[in-house]
């Protein structure tokens, strides 16, 4: 016998909302719902009731996430263009914007696929928890992907993430991206650098729930400016390039002016700025130099 019937249910997630919209947070109508389909195990308007003891864990949830604990911390999943991703204290959450990011990514090796006929070699920097390198295996499945990541949580979790989407196409490593010897026997192969690296200039943390979960580590860029890393993935990307490939970069909305200025520094003759889904200025595109033809 269950303890509520359906439309105690449904109250009891509309008045959830309502508690989550005073507390501040963004999508509380959505993060109600989320909530009680965790511990029911489906949808909410397709069950016909909760079972006994719903109210008092289904609180306990809702006061975790009116406390602004992250919503994917308590159900331990996070989604990303369709993936559903595992996630983990101590790693990075990835954001909507760094969908369209990794859409930039996946388009140019989709580009090499379909004009060379072949698996486009694949680089992600800064991997975190493999979103990106997960969805680049799954969207471009002829594709070669390594990713890079120096925090030993994040690496676990890329592995346990890559190995559940992407089975054996996904090569996790553990180093410093900055470092020329990480990766070294791939320089001047590969088809795409993908990277969403630590930019956030220093102290320009606003959101609550990121500053008080995700770690320090996945988003300081160093400097005041918060360029120290992005302009050390550019220079290395750089290297790892073949000619005519492309380096797709996550940035801060101030920073696209510098980050192409370096890009042209370093080698690269095209550097453009694309945006998000809010129009922010939001990544670096930049290409390699063409092989010449003697």
């Amino acid at each position: 016998m269950t303890e509520l019937d359906r439309y105690a249910l449904r109250r009891l997630v509309r008045e959830a909302g309502q508690t989550l919209a005073r507390a501040g947070v963004a999508s509380p109508d959505v993060d109600a719902r989320l909530l009680a389909e965790h511990l029911l195990g489906g949808p909410v308007l397709l069950a016909d009731g909760a079972p006994e003891g719903f109210p008092t864990a289904y609180t306990e949830l809702v006061q975790r996430r009116a406390a602004r604990e992250p919503l994917q911390h308590i159900l331990g999943v996070m989604w990303f263009r369709g993936l559903e991703l595992a996630c983990r204290p101590g790693v990075f959450i990835v954001r909507p914007e760094t969908e369209v990011v990794a859409g930039a990514a996946i388009e140019a090796a989709r580009t090499v696929a379909v004009e060379e006929e072949r698996g486009p070699v694949v680089v992600d920097l800064c991997a975190g928890s493999g979103a990106i390198a997960a969805a680049v295996a799954v969207e471009v499945p002829g594709a070669r992907v390594w990713a890079v990541e120096a925090d030993t949580t994040a690496v676990a979790l890329a592995r346990e993430n890559c190995e559940h989407l992407a089975p054996g196409r996904v090569e996790i490593i553990r180093g410093d991206v900055t470092d020329p010897a990480v990766l070294a026997e791939l320089d001047g192969r590969v088809d795409v650098v993908v990277s969403n690296p630590p930019y956030v200039p220093a102290g320009e943390v606003e959101d609550v729930e990121t500053a008080g979960y995700d770690p320090d580590l996945a988003l300081y860029g160093g400097g005041a400016d918060g360029l120290r890393l992005p302009l050390a993935v550019v220079e290395r990307a750089a290297a790892l390039l073949r000619p005519g490939a492309v380096l797709v970069m996550e940035h801060d909305p101030g920073q696209g002016a510098a980050l192409r200025a370096a890009a042209l520094g370093a080698g690269f003759t095209e550097a453009v700025t694309g945006q998000d889904l809010a129009g922010r200025d939001r990544y670096l595109r930049a290409v390699t130099e063409l092989a010449s033809r003697a």
